[in-house]
């Protein structure tokens, strides 16, 4: 904490340990995450002068503030770029049993109030807690910032004794949806193997299990079973990549 000579109070110390964070991420080229913590860092700092009385320590912050800020335009400049030439990829790598992974966790710095149409392309969207998981994404896409008014599903039909469970549920939630302003759009393929899902702004997600990446919870009384960050993980990879066009199926 010394070398950034500001300090030792709560506020300084949060503010630190936020940039360090961002400078790591940055040594490491994860400009899309190093980028959220310096302006979370940026934005602590310049409470903190709001609050200073002493001129050194001023004067000190402002140097401060400017060099992030600088660093940070530099880095949104690089992955705007990125994002025009169609080149931007972020991969993921979940392991066995990780937690931390919920929904919003994943997909949150991507939907903003830009976000007003999904695609969403997964095989699997079948059993009770594949309905469930569909579920739990839309809950978040109907969530301020979003507006979104449409969602489109590209599943899968089950053709065994689950299909008349997966008909039934799928039609509660486009009722569901409905009574929220927002178009469930469904349709069936029998050739699907792809899980993608694509936001209007440009994003694109890849998920290697799709939404299901879940593990079964141990019980309905145990940690994880409500709150998804809880929950462990199968294995799995996710692909972020941003592209200006973003296709429709």
């Amino acid at each position: 904490m010394a070398k950034f000579g500001l300090g030792s109070d709560p506020e300084t110390a949060a503010a630190v340990t936020v940039l360090t964070r961002a400078v790591q991420l940055d040594s490491e080229s994860r400009y899309q995450q190093a980028l959220v913590c310096y302006q979370e860092g940026i934005d602590l700092l310049l409470q903190i002068l709001k609050g200073t009385k002493d001129d050194t320590k001023k004067c000190n912050l402002r140097k401060k503030i400017s060099g992030y800020m600088d660093r940070a335009e530099n880095i949104k400049k690089y992955l705007d770029q990125e994002k025009e030439d169609g080149k931007y990829h972020k991969q993921i790598k979940i392991e066995e049993n990780a937690t931390g992974f919920s929904y919003e966790s994943l997909f949150q710095e991507y939907l903003n109030e830009t976000v007003t149409e999904v695609w969403i392309e997964d095989p699997y969207i079948r059993q009770t807690h594949q309905l469930y998981n569909f579920l739990r994404f839309c809950e978040l896409l109907i969530k301020r910032p979003c507006k979104v008014k449409t969602i489109h599903l590209l599943t899968s039909l089950d053709e065994g004794c689950g299909k008349q469970q997966q008909i039934s549920g799928l039609g509660e939630i486009k009722e569901s949806l409905g009574n929220h302003g927002v178009l469930l759009e469904l349709e069936y393929s029998s050739s699907l193997h792809d899980r993608e899902i694509r936001f209007n702004n440009g994003w694109m997600i890849k998920i290697g299990r799709g939404l299901d990446y879940f593990k079964k919870p141990q019980g309905r009384f145990s940690l994880g079973y409500c709150d998804f960050d809880l929950r462990p993980c199968h294995e799995t990879t996710v692909d972020i990549f941003h592209n200006k066009h973003t296709k429709k199926i």
